[in-house]
Protein backbone atom coordinates (compact mmCIF):
# COMPACT_ATOMS: atom_id res chain seq x y z
CA UNK A 1 0.00 0.00 0.00
CA UNK A 2 1.12 3.39 -0.89
CA UNK A 3 2.22 5.97 1.94
CA UNK A 4 2.08 9.38 0.91
CA UNK A 5 3.60 10.36 4.60
CA UNK A 6 6.38 8.17 4.08
CA UNK A 7 7.03 9.01 0.61
CA UNK A 8 7.24 12.76 1.34
CA UNK A 9 9.40 12.02 4.57
CA UNK A 10 11.74 10.19 2.27
CA UNK A 11 11.80 13.14 -0.27
CA UNK A 12 12.17 15.41 2.63
CA UNK A 13 15.11 13.46 3.96
CA UNK A 14 17.24 13.37 0.21
CA UNK A 15 16.68 17.09 -0.35
CA UNK A 16 17.99 17.48 3.64
CA UNK A 17 21.55 15.56 2.21
CA UNK A 18 21.59 17.07 -0.56
CA UNK A 19 21.23 20.53 0.30
CA UNK A 20 23.94 19.47 3.15
CA UNK A 21 26.07 18.95 0.66
CA UNK A 22 25.78 22.31 -0.90
CA UNK A 23 24.52 20.51 -4.33
CA UNK A 24 20.85 21.83 -6.19
CA UNK A 25 19.85 18.33 -7.59
CA UNK A 26 17.60 18.18 -10.73
CA UNK A 27 15.11 14.91 -11.05
CA UNK A 28 16.23 13.98 -14.69
CA UNK A 29 18.39 13.99 -17.90
CA UNK A 30 22.22 13.41 -17.64
CA UNK A 31 24.19 16.62 -15.60
CA UNK A 32 27.39 18.46 -15.09
CA UNK A 33 28.25 19.18 -10.81
CA UNK A 34 30.61 21.67 -10.98
CA UNK A 35 32.84 22.03 -7.89
CA UNK A 36 33.57 24.50 -6.06
CA UNK A 37 36.28 25.74 -5.22
CA UNK A 38 38.33 24.74 -8.24
CA UNK A 39 41.61 26.26 -10.09
CA UNK A 40 43.50 29.17 -9.47
CA UNK A 41 44.48 29.44 -5.75
CA UNK A 42 46.00 32.52 -4.62
CA UNK A 43 49.87 31.75 -5.05
CA UNK A 44 49.22 30.98 -8.97
CA UNK A 45 46.94 34.35 -9.04
CA UNK A 46 49.69 36.01 -8.39
CA UNK A 47 52.87 34.48 -10.13
CA UNK A 48 50.88 35.17 -13.34
CA UNK A 49 50.63 38.46 -12.07
CA UNK A 50 54.34 39.12 -10.90
CA UNK A 51 54.89 38.19 -15.09
CA UNK A 52 52.34 40.37 -16.27
CA UNK A 53 53.02 43.13 -14.47
CA UNK A 54 56.57 42.56 -15.38
CA UNK A 55 55.95 42.53 -18.49
CA UNK A 56 54.09 46.59 -18.24
CA UNK A 57 57.18 47.75 -16.51
CA UNK A 58 59.76 46.73 -18.07
CA UNK A 59 58.68 45.52 -21.61
CA UNK A 60 59.54 42.10 -23.16
CA UNK A 61 61.45 40.30 -22.47
CA UNK A 62 60.75 38.85 -19.53
CA UNK A 63 62.11 35.09 -18.50
CA UNK A 64 60.87 33.01 -16.33
CA UNK A 65 63.00 29.82 -15.22
CA UNK A 66 61.08 26.97 -15.65
CA UNK A 67 57.38 27.18 -16.48
CA UNK A 68 55.67 29.41 -13.62
CA UNK A 69 52.84 27.26 -13.15
CA UNK A 70 52.21 24.02 -14.23
CA UNK A 71 49.76 24.55 -16.86
CA UNK A 72 50.41 24.66 -20.57
CA UNK A 73 47.57 27.20 -21.29
CA UNK A 74 48.88 29.75 -19.08
CA UNK A 75 52.24 29.02 -20.40
CA UNK A 76 51.17 29.54 -24.22
CA UNK A 77 49.63 33.05 -23.05
CA UNK A 78 52.28 33.82 -21.14
CA UNK A 79 54.81 33.35 -24.08
CA UNK A 80 52.69 35.12 -26.70
CA UNK A 81 52.99 38.38 -24.65
CA UNK A 82 56.83 38.07 -25.05
CA UNK A 83 58.01 35.71 -21.80
CA UNK A 84 60.31 33.26 -22.93
CA UNK A 85 60.60 30.47 -20.41
CA UNK A 86 64.24 28.59 -20.24
CA UNK A 87 65.38 26.01 -18.49
CA UNK A 88 68.83 27.40 -17.40
CA UNK A 89 69.94 30.54 -16.25
CA UNK A 90 72.85 30.68 -18.31
CA UNK A 91 70.53 30.58 -21.38
CA UNK A 92 68.99 34.19 -20.19
CA UNK A 93 71.50 37.43 -21.02
CA UNK A 94 73.11 39.25 -18.82
CA UNK A 95 70.73 42.47 -17.01
CA UNK A 96 67.75 41.00 -18.11
CA UNK A 97 65.22 39.94 -15.54
CA UNK A 98 64.21 36.38 -14.65
CA UNK A 99 61.24 35.42 -12.39
CA UNK A 100 61.58 32.62 -10.46
CA UNK A 101 58.52 30.24 -10.60
CA UNK A 102 55.78 29.73 -7.98
CA UNK A 103 57.68 26.25 -6.98
CA UNK A 104 60.18 27.89 -5.46
CA UNK A 105 64.17 27.89 -6.03
CA UNK A 106 67.16 26.45 -4.01
CA UNK A 107 69.39 29.10 -2.68
CA UNK A 108 72.44 28.28 -4.81
CA UNK A 109 69.91 29.18 -8.12
CA UNK A 110 69.54 32.66 -6.54
CA UNK A 111 72.80 33.18 -5.38
CA UNK A 112 73.76 31.88 -9.54
CA UNK A 113 71.11 34.97 -10.81
CA UNK A 114 73.19 37.37 -9.28
CA UNK A 115 76.47 36.05 -10.28
CA UNK A 116 75.24 36.00 -13.79
CA UNK A 117 74.15 39.65 -13.44
CA UNK A 118 70.70 38.80 -13.44
CA UNK A 119 68.18 40.91 -11.93
CA UNK A 120 65.68 38.67 -10.31
CA UNK A 121 61.76 38.57 -9.31
CA UNK A 122 60.70 35.96 -6.94
CA UNK A 123 57.45 34.36 -7.45
CA UNK A 124 57.38 31.92 -5.03
CA UNK A 125 54.14 31.21 -4.02
CA UNK A 126 53.74 32.28 0.31
CA UNK A 127 52.94 29.12 1.27
CA UNK A 128 55.76 27.36 -0.32
CA UNK A 129 58.24 30.27 1.22
CA UNK A 130 56.84 29.33 4.55
CA UNK A 131 57.67 25.71 4.12
CA UNK A 132 61.55 26.72 3.25
CA UNK A 133 61.33 28.89 6.43
CA UNK A 134 61.03 25.43 8.28
CA UNK A 135 63.74 24.09 6.47
CA UNK A 136 65.87 26.90 6.96
CA UNK A 137 65.11 26.97 10.97
CA UNK A 138 66.01 22.81 11.42
CA UNK A 139 68.33 23.25 9.43
CA UNK A 140 70.31 25.89 11.28
CA UNK A 141 69.43 23.77 14.65
CA UNK A 142 71.52 21.38 13.15
CA UNK A 143 68.45 18.76 11.96
CA UNK A 144 68.40 16.09 9.10
CA UNK A 145 65.25 16.95 7.58
CA UNK A 146 63.23 15.05 5.50
CA UNK A 147 60.83 16.21 2.68
CA UNK A 148 57.56 13.89 1.64
CA UNK A 149 57.60 15.00 -1.72
CA UNK A 150 58.40 13.69 -5.35
CA UNK A 151 61.63 13.02 -6.13
CA UNK A 152 62.55 16.01 -9.18
CA UNK A 153 59.70 18.25 -8.61
CA UNK A 154 60.61 21.44 -9.04
CA UNK A 155 59.23 22.82 -5.50
CA UNK A 156 60.73 19.78 -3.70
CA UNK A 157 64.22 20.23 -5.03
CA UNK A 158 63.97 24.53 -4.63
CA UNK A 159 62.65 23.60 -0.76
CA UNK A 160 65.72 20.99 -0.50
CA UNK A 161 68.08 23.54 -1.95
CA UNK A 162 67.18 26.04 1.18
CA UNK A 163 69.73 23.76 3.49
CA UNK A 164 73.44 23.64 2.66
CA UNK A 165 73.13 19.53 3.39
CA UNK A 166 71.57 16.60 5.32
CA UNK A 167 68.04 17.17 3.07
CA UNK A 168 66.50 14.11 1.82
CA UNK A 169 63.38 13.43 -0.28
CA UNK A 170 61.46 10.13 1.13
CA UNK A 171 59.07 9.99 -1.54
CA UNK A 172 57.59 6.65 -0.57
CA UNK A 173 56.94 4.45 2.52
CA UNK A 174 59.87 2.06 1.10
CA UNK A 175 62.10 5.19 1.41
CA UNK A 176 60.71 6.16 4.74
CA UNK A 177 61.55 2.31 5.83
CA UNK A 178 65.07 3.14 4.53
CA UNK A 179 66.04 6.64 5.31
CA UNK A 180 69.52 6.99 7.25
CA UNK A 181 70.20 10.03 9.46
CA UNK A 182 73.21 11.25 11.65
CA UNK A 183 71.34 11.28 14.85
CA UNK A 184 67.78 9.82 15.47
CA UNK A 185 66.89 12.51 18.46
CA UNK A 186 67.45 15.27 15.85
CA UNK A 187 65.07 14.24 12.68
CA UNK A 188 62.51 16.80 11.42
CA UNK A 189 60.14 16.77 8.24
CA UNK A 190 58.35 19.06 6.14
CA UNK A 191 55.53 18.10 3.02
CA UNK A 192 55.18 18.76 -0.35
CA UNK A 193 52.49 21.64 -0.55
CA UNK A 194 50.50 19.52 -3.71
CA UNK A 195 50.51 16.29 -2.11
CA UNK A 196 47.28 14.38 -0.44
CA UNK A 197 46.79 13.61 3.05
CA UNK A 198 46.30 10.07 1.61
CA UNK A 199 50.53 10.15 0.26
CA UNK A 200 51.30 11.62 3.65
CA UNK A 201 50.28 9.65 6.03
CA UNK A 202 51.83 6.39 5.42
CA UNK A 203 55.25 7.72 5.10
CA UNK A 204 54.63 10.22 8.30
CA UNK A 205 53.38 7.05 10.78
CA UNK A 206 56.62 5.41 9.52
CA UNK A 207 59.14 8.22 9.89
CA UNK A 208 57.49 8.71 13.59
CA UNK A 209 57.90 5.25 14.53
CA UNK A 210 61.24 4.89 13.63
CA UNK A 211 61.94 8.60 15.05
CA UNK A 212 60.13 8.74 17.82
CA UNK A 213 61.12 12.29 18.61
CA UNK A 214 60.64 13.90 14.91
CA UNK A 215 59.66 17.28 14.78
CA UNK A 216 57.34 18.40 11.68
CA UNK A 217 53.80 19.54 11.09
CA UNK A 218 50.79 17.13 10.62
CA UNK A 219 51.25 18.51 6.88
CA UNK A 220 52.47 21.19 4.58
CA UNK A 221 49.70 20.80 1.96
CA UNK A 222 48.39 24.19 0.94
CA UNK A 223 44.65 25.11 1.86
CA UNK A 224 44.00 25.02 -1.83
CA UNK A 225 44.80 21.81 -2.51
CA UNK A 226 42.98 20.25 0.92
CA UNK A 227 39.69 22.69 -0.06
CA UNK A 228 39.86 20.83 -3.52
CA UNK A 229 40.53 17.35 -2.68
CA UNK A 230 37.82 17.71 0.09
CA UNK A 231 35.21 18.43 -2.15
CA UNK A 232 35.87 15.38 -4.60
CA UNK A 233 35.40 13.64 -1.62
CA UNK A 234 31.84 15.19 -0.71
CA UNK A 235 30.77 14.54 -4.53
CA UNK A 236 32.04 10.73 -4.77
CA UNK A 237 28.93 9.27 -4.28
CA UNK A 238 26.88 11.43 -6.83
CA UNK A 239 29.15 11.20 -9.92
CA UNK A 240 29.97 8.48 -12.34
CA UNK A 241 32.68 10.88 -14.25
CA UNK A 242 35.32 13.19 -12.86
CA UNK A 243 36.91 15.35 -15.28
CA UNK A 244 39.36 17.46 -14.12
CA UNK A 245 40.59 19.87 -15.58
CA UNK A 246 44.78 20.30 -15.24
CA UNK A 247 48.33 19.45 -17.36
CA UNK A 248 49.88 16.01 -16.60
CA UNK A 249 53.07 18.03 -14.92
CA UNK A 250 50.84 18.99 -12.47
CA UNK A 251 51.33 17.80 -9.00
CA UNK A 252 48.22 18.66 -7.79
CA UNK A 253 45.80 18.27 -10.46
CA UNK A 254 47.04 14.89 -10.50
CA UNK A 255 46.51 14.48 -7.03
CA UNK A 256 43.01 15.99 -7.01
CA UNK A 257 42.04 12.95 -9.60
CA UNK A 258 43.29 10.23 -7.27
CA UNK A 259 41.45 11.46 -4.30
CA UNK A 260 38.40 11.47 -6.52
CA UNK A 261 38.88 8.09 -8.09
CA UNK A 262 39.95 6.86 -4.44
CA UNK A 263 35.92 8.48 -3.44
CA UNK A 264 34.55 6.84 -6.51
CA UNK A 265 34.38 8.21 -9.45
CA UNK A 266 35.78 7.07 -12.83
CA UNK A 267 38.44 9.97 -12.89
CA UNK A 268 40.43 11.73 -16.26
CA UNK A 269 42.87 14.15 -16.00
CA UNK A 270 42.40 16.48 -19.01
CA UNK A 271 43.90 20.07 -20.37
CA UNK A 272 41.11 20.97 -22.04
CA UNK A 273 37.90 19.79 -23.95
CA UNK A 274 39.77 17.99 -26.88
CA UNK A 275 41.20 15.58 -24.23
CA UNK A 276 37.72 14.13 -23.90
CA UNK A 277 37.06 10.53 -25.00
CA UNK A 278 33.39 9.89 -25.96
CA UNK A 279 33.53 6.74 -24.08
CA UNK A 280 33.60 7.90 -21.15
CA UNK A 281 30.72 9.44 -21.46
CA UNK A 282 28.26 6.86 -22.78
CA UNK A 283 26.95 5.37 -19.37
CA UNK A 284 27.48 8.34 -17.48
CA UNK A 285 24.12 9.94 -15.80
CA UNK A 286 26.51 12.68 -14.08
CA UNK A 287 29.76 14.08 -14.73
CA UNK A 288 31.58 16.19 -12.25
CA UNK A 289 34.21 18.56 -13.27
CA UNK A 290 36.87 20.12 -10.94
CA UNK A 291 40.27 21.98 -12.14
CA UNK A 292 43.90 22.33 -10.69
CA UNK A 293 44.92 24.92 -8.64
CA UNK A 294 47.17 26.21 -11.76
CA UNK A 295 44.06 25.98 -14.33
CA UNK A 296 42.97 28.88 -15.49
CA UNK A 297 38.78 29.11 -15.35
CA UNK A 298 38.16 29.72 -19.34
CA UNK A 299 39.21 25.77 -19.71
CA UNK A 300 36.31 24.93 -17.48
CA UNK A 301 33.74 26.35 -19.04
CA UNK A 302 34.82 24.87 -22.76
CA UNK A 303 34.36 21.94 -20.83
CA UNK A 304 30.96 22.44 -19.72
CA UNK A 305 29.71 24.03 -23.58
CA UNK A 306 31.58 20.55 -24.71
CA UNK A 307 29.45 18.52 -22.31
CA UNK A 308 26.34 20.25 -22.92
CA UNK A 309 26.76 19.51 -26.89
CA UNK A 310 26.33 16.06 -26.08
CA UNK A 311 23.94 15.85 -23.87
CA UNK A 312 24.51 16.99 -20.54
CA UNK A 313 21.85 19.52 -20.21
CA UNK A 314 21.20 19.76 -16.60
CA UNK A 315 23.91 21.59 -14.49
CA UNK A 316 24.30 22.32 -10.77
CA UNK A 317 26.64 24.04 -8.93
CA UNK A 318 28.66 23.32 -5.48
CA UNK A 319 28.42 25.86 -3.12
CA UNK A 320 31.68 24.77 -1.61
CA UNK A 321 33.96 26.76 0.36
CA UNK A 322 34.45 29.73 -0.12
CA UNK A 323 38.65 30.94 -0.48
CA UNK A 324 39.48 34.45 0.56
CA UNK A 325 43.34 34.33 0.85
CA UNK A 326 45.19 37.10 -1.60
CA UNK A 327 48.74 37.76 -2.15
CA UNK A 328 50.38 41.03 -3.42
CA UNK A 329 52.28 40.38 -6.43
CA UNK A 330 56.16 40.47 -6.26
CA UNK A 331 58.59 42.65 -6.75
CA UNK A 332 62.13 43.04 -8.52
CA UNK A 333 64.63 42.28 -5.86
Amino acid sequence: MYDSNLHLKKQLKLKIVKEYKGIRMSDNGKKIILANPRGFCAGVVRAIATVKLAVKKYGAPIYVLHEIVHNKHVVRELEMMGVKFVDDLVEIPRNSIVVFSAHGVAVATEMRAHTLGLRTINATCPLVSSVHNMVEKYHAEDFDVLIIGHHNHPEVEGTAGRAGGDVYVVASEEEAEKVEVRDQSRVAYVTQTTLSQNDIAGIRDILVGRFPGIKGPKSNICYATLNRQKAMQELGQDCDVLLVVGSKNSSNSNRLCEVGQRAGMEGHLIDDENDIELQWLTSAKTVCITAGASAPERLVQGVIVFLKQHGFDAFEKMSGKEETVRFEPAVLE
